[in-house]
Formats: C-alpha cells, sequence, structure tokens
C-alpha cells in the first residue's frame, strides 16, 4: 500500500507540515502515516524511526531558515545586518514553529545526512559573518555568537508560549532589544581576564 512516488524527502517535509501544525513533540509515525496515506511499516522503507524523521526535519528546517537569513541579509552590514538577520530568524519561528523547534533540540541526527545538509554549517557561517562586522575577534566572536542566539531563541519563544503578557506589544519591545544588541556589540565589554590556556 506504498503510495506512489514516496520519498525520504516527501515523508520529510509531510512529517514537517504535521510539527509545525501539532508541534514536534506530537508527531507520531502513526500519525504520519495516515496523513500520507499508507500504513506505518511503509515509511520504514524511508525513514528508519521517528527519531530519524525528527533529524531530517531538523535538516529541512536549518537549510530552510538559513536560506531565508542568507536572502535577508544579502548586501547589508552593520546594525542592518544584524536587524535583517534577527527578523528572519524570528519569522521562520513564527511561521514554521514545529520545524524551529526541531532546529533547536537535541536530536540525534545521522552524521552521513549531517555531512551533506549545508544548513547548519551555513547558518554558523552566516551568523560569525554578521558578527564580524563588529569587529570582534575570539573569544569575543564566540560569546558573541552564543549571545545573539540565545536572545533570538529566549525571545520567540518565550513570544511563542504567551510569556509575554504585558500590555506593551513584543514588536515594540523586539524592536528595543536589537536596539540594544547592537549597541552592545558595536560597543563590546573588554576581557576581564585572559582565558585559561
Amino acid at each position: 500500500m506504498v503510495r506512489a512516488g514516496l520519498t525520504a524527502e516527501r515523508v520529510t517535509l509531510a512529517g514537517a507540515e504535521l510539527a509545525d501544525e501539532v508541534g514536534l513533540d506530537r508527531v507520531s509515525m502513526s500519525q504520519l502515516a495516515r496523513r500520507l496515506g499508507v500504513r506505518d511499516a511503509s515509511l520504514y522503507a524511508h525513514v528508519r524511526g521517528l527519531e530519524d524523521l525528527r533529524g531530517r526535519i531538523a535538516l529541512l528546517a536549518a537549510d530552510e531558515k538559513t536560506i531565508r537569513i542568507a536572502e535577508a541579509t544579502a548586501g547589508r552590514a552593520g546594525r542592518d545586518a544584524l536587524i535583517a538577520f534577527a527578523d528572519a530568524w524570528r519569522d521562520y519561528a513564527h511561521a514554521h514553529p514545529g520545524r524551529y523547534a526541531a532546529t533547536q533540540a537535541g536530536i540525534r541526527i545521522d552524521p552521513a545526512l549531517a555531512a551533506r545538509a549545508p544548513g547548519p554549517r551555513r547558518a554558523m557561517e552566516l551568523t560569525y559573518g554578521i558578527l564580524r562586522g563588529y569587529a570582534l575577534a575570539e573569544p569575543d566572536l564566540t560569546d558573541a555568537v552564543r549571545l545573539l542566539r540565545s536572545t533570538l531563541h529566549g525571545f520567540v519563544t518565550l513570544e511563542a508560549s504567551g510569556g509575554f503578557a504585558h500590555q506593551r506589544s513584543p514588536q515594540e519591545s523586539w524592536v528595543r532589544a536589537l536596539d540594544a544588541l547592537h549597541t552592545l556589540l558595536a560597543h563590546w565589554p573588554p576581557s576581564r581576564a585572559k582565558d585559561p590556556a
């Protein structure tokens, strides 16, 4: 009862769509099989199981999010690049909550699949590239990457869970947060002590 044209890519995309609708943690192989009109066992010809499916969704999402960020930041630098980067990140998280969750979860991904997927590697290149525009060098550059990711992920996660109940709109706070982040990156504090060797 395998539907003609069923492939690992099609199964992954259907899983990603389901994750966006019901949440990544609620996706099951049975649900996905019903969505595709096949028996559960048919899916295992294309993905090894739920963990493999989640890993494939994470790689798909990383590729999609990176493409959006690359398009948004092309030709921009400094504050403009930072804002374009952050807005593209947030827009993707809003549009694809299940896929976004997959990019942030500790999912074990098949090393062979990960090696062929450009998204995660390109995402790091873009992030470091944006922050090099602030004339940061290591180890400050890595610290800034971690700060940026923590700020963006923290904001969109709290926003998605209804964590901003104050009457001030999240959008206004987002704009101010990015202004503050730009100011901090432009005036990065000197290290307090030498890093251990």
